[in-house]
Parts: C-alpha cells; structure tokens; sequence
C-alpha cells in the first residue's frame, strides 16, 4: 500500500507506480486509485460550479472515477508528464461524457446558444470586428440585459460546448481538447498529429486575439483553474459578470477558430 508520509511520499507512489505497470496487479491498481481519488472531488467541484443545482455532485464524482481508472491503465510511465495533469483531462472527459449523455441542457437553451453563435458570427463578418454586447442583443431582438441573462445561463453549458468546438474531429478516445493535457498516442499519425498542431496553434491565437479581461478570464479558469467566484474576486466583479464574460469569450473562441479551420 501507499505510505502517506511527506518524506516518502514521492518515492513511494514511483515504486507503486512502476510495479503495476510490470505486473498489472489489480490491489496495486486500487492503491493508485485511492491515492488519486482527491483529484476526482477536485475535477467535480469545478464543473459542478458551472452547472445547475439540481446535478448531484456525487454523480459526476462516480462518472469521474471511470476516467481516472481509465487513466491509470492507460498512463505511461516513461513519459516525462505528470501524472495529474493527464489524469485531470481524463477524468474531466468522463464526467462531461455522462453530462451529454443525461442531455441535461433545456432545448430551448440549446436552441437559444446555436442562435447567438450564429448571429454573432456573421455580425464579426459584416462588422469585421467582434460586435458589441448592444449591437448582438439588436441583432437578436432583445434587450441588453436579456442577452446578459441568456449569457449566464449559458455558463452552464460553457465547460461542453468549448469542448465540442476545439475538438479534431477523431474518435472520442483520441479526440484532442486544447484546455487539457492529453496523453499524444502513439497510434496518431503524423497527418492527425499534424493536424493537432494546427488546432492548437490556432487556438493559442485566438486567445490571444481577445480583448485584455476576456483572455484573463480564460486563462484564469482553463489554466490556472480557478472557479468563477475566485476569479470575480480577483477582477473585482461578481460571478454572474464573471459567467457573462467568459460565455462571449468562447463564443468569440468558437467563431474565430471556425474561420481559421474553413478558411
């Protein structure tokens, strides 16, 4: 079993490491899995911040737990990767899996997300610029602060719908998500790994392409994985602003890597 020393810890969790990676042994497994199992709580908690109250936390926990079992059968140990960051997007994908499975998001949300993604963008089209919250919400024949609303209950669904826009396009076991680390399977070919250099640059320049406290939103939250709350503190707003901030970002995201990819 693993000691939970702080002198040992490290060298420990290497030794377990490597003998089930020799013999597959099933208690050494479960060992990991108890190690690990904090990041499981910590991956919830995250998206359930973004999501509606009525989803049960302790079932995106178990859903998570599959993707961090997936993750230490299928982590390689001789990769120079920290075995938490890859463990972080594996057991995020399995919870975001069972959230689109469940189809928790009202149509009429569904509906109302696809409407501003397309207005928006062909007003960055005509305007040749990203359109301001005014002209988005004349645009769609609502009142600013109605759009605002929309914005944050979209906030909800934000943690799939950037998923599903900065994904290659291959099989949901080797899709590649830009927000997280992810194991680069030898199975790719060059051409895929081509083609996943590619999306990821794109990306890079797309976040950088966005207005100063936009990317700060993003960066603070995909990166540095902070919560909405801890970065309204942080920007001096509240969380809600926080929401309606980070949905435009990524409707700006999914718009600009949309006309890199077709262009």
């Amino acid at each position: 079993m693993i000691s939970e020393t702080a002198t040992d810890r490290s060298k420990n969790i290497a030794e377990v490491w490597k003998e089930y990676k020799q013999t597959g042994s099933k208690e050494l497994r479960d060992s990991l899995i108890l190690y690990y199992a904090p990041l499981v709580k910590y991956v919830a908690g995250r998206i359930a911040a973004t999501l509606p109250r009525s989803v049960d936390v302790q079932d995106l926990v178990s859903n998570g737990l599959i993707g961090l079992i997936d993750a230490i059968e299928r982590f390689d140990i001789s990769r120079e990767i920290k075995f938490e960051t890859y463990a972080i997007a594996r057991i995020r994908g399995a919870i975001i899996d069972s959230l689109r499975a469940l189809d928790w998001l009202p149509r009429s949300l569904r509906y109302r997300a696809k409407e501003i993604d397309r207005v928006y963008a062909e007003l960055e089209m005509k305007l040749k610029r990203s359109p301001t919250e005014e002209e988005l919400a004349e645009a769609l024949g609502m009142s600013v602060d109605d759009l605002r609303q929309t914005l944050t209950e979209l906030s909800y669904c934000s943690v799939v719908a950037l998923e599903d826009s900065l994904t290659s396009g291959h099989d949901k076991e080797d899709s590649f998500h830009v927000i997280d680390s992810i194991e680069d399977r030898a199975s790719l070919n060059p051409a895929e790994l081509f083609e996943d250099a590619e999306l990821k640059e794109i990306v890079v320049e797309a976040i950088k392409s966005l207005p100063e406290r936009e990317k700060r939103v993003i960066i603070l939250y995909y990166y540095e994985n902070l919560t909405l709350k801890e970065i309204g503190a942080i920007l001096g707003v509240s969380e809600s602003r926080v929401s309606q901030i980070h949905s435009k970002a990524i409707l700006k995201l999914q718009s600009r890597v949309r006309q890199s990819l077709s262009a």
